[in-house]
């Protein structure tokens, strides 16, 4: 006769079942990048990356779980010779002394002081890539080494037209601080590439001026000098000078005569000149008469 089952007693310790690790597939962690020089990654394309056994349901649950990483774009505008070139460039020196990871890409049209570095006004140098178009950035640097950059400069971003899209991707999706460095607006103060269409995506917007190189008050536009009428048209000041936004909006022959003109208003002539001194020294005899007690002057 079968003994009852209800006779039978189990141990706890008896049963042992292997405990799972549903996180066992990232037991290799990533290493940190350091590199003798940090302020720029200049690496050869990255080999295949590493493979990785599948999740199970529960681990990749629980890894969506996960907030995306949360970027920026700071976005500086301004006209010709108004120092945006060096506000990026000083901004991306500050990222890299603090650490880190940081990379400049400038368009390739812009050949005016070499294609390997982005040079100011005032002679300050960077090296920078050189590009067409800002999608193929990732694959010229690495996708290894695209991943491990923390700030992304960008200058005259108004040449490149997939500016929206790479801006929004690298800050939205990869978490990268992005700077861009651009005209928002042409010669005719026409909206120029797609620095303004990036406004919306900005955490901060800064507007620089110069100074107007006719009448020195502050210029917020950037007047042509030459009779060029293409839209792009690559030069420094021998084409190009910055202006106020009267004289902006003529010609430069007529800005130039409205300048002449205005001096003309604001100085004073020969005659008002000898005008004025005749008053002082009036004036000036007249103080002297009432010290010393003299006889009036004739």
């Amino acid at each position: 006769m079968l003994p009852a089952i209800s006779s039978l007693t189990f141990s706890p310790l008896s049963l042992r079942f292997p405990k799972p690790n549903p996180f066992a597939f990232f037991s290799s962690p990533s290493k940190k990048l350091h590199l003798s020089n940090p302020k720029f990654l200049r690496i050869n394309p990255s080999p295949s990356p590493p493979i990785f056994s599948i999740p199970s349901r529960q681990s990749h649950t629980e890894t969506t779980r996960s907030s995306p990483p949360c970027g920026e774009v700071h976005v500086i505008v301004g006209p010709m010779f108004a120092g945006k070139t060096t506000s990026l460039l000083r901004r991306i020196q500050a990222e890299s002394n603090s650490g880190r990871a940081v990379a400049v890409i400038k368009s390739n049209k812009d050949t005016r002081y070499g294609l390997d570095s982005i040079v100011t006004h005032d002679g300050v140098k960077l090296p920078c890539w050189a590009l067409e178009n800002l999608s193929s950035f990732r694959q010229k640097i690495g996708t290894v080494a695209y991943d491990q950059l923390d700030v992304i400069g960008i200058d005259e971003a108004q040449f490149f037209e997939d500016l929206y899209d790479f801006c929004r991707e690298a800050a939205d999706h990869d978490g990268k601080t992005v700077i861009v460095a651009g005209l928002d607006g042409d010669y005719l103060r026409r909206s120029f590439g797609s620095v303004l269409d990036i406004i919306p995506l900005a955490n901060t917007v800064m507007k620089l001026t110069a100074r107007c190189e006719l009448c020195g008050e502050r210029a917020f536009f950037t007047l042509r000098k030459t009779g060029e009428k293409q839209r792009e048209l690559i030069g420094g000041a021998d084409v190009y000078m910055p202006s106020q936004e009267v004289i902006a909006a003529t010609p430069l022959h007529k800005a130039m005569e409205y300048e002449t003109a205005r001096r003309r208003r604001n100085s004073p002539g020969e005659e008002d000149r000898q005008r004025q001194l005749g008053v002082f020294l009036w004036r000036y005899l007249r103080d002297l008469q009432t010290q010393f007690q003299l006889a009036p002057f004739s």
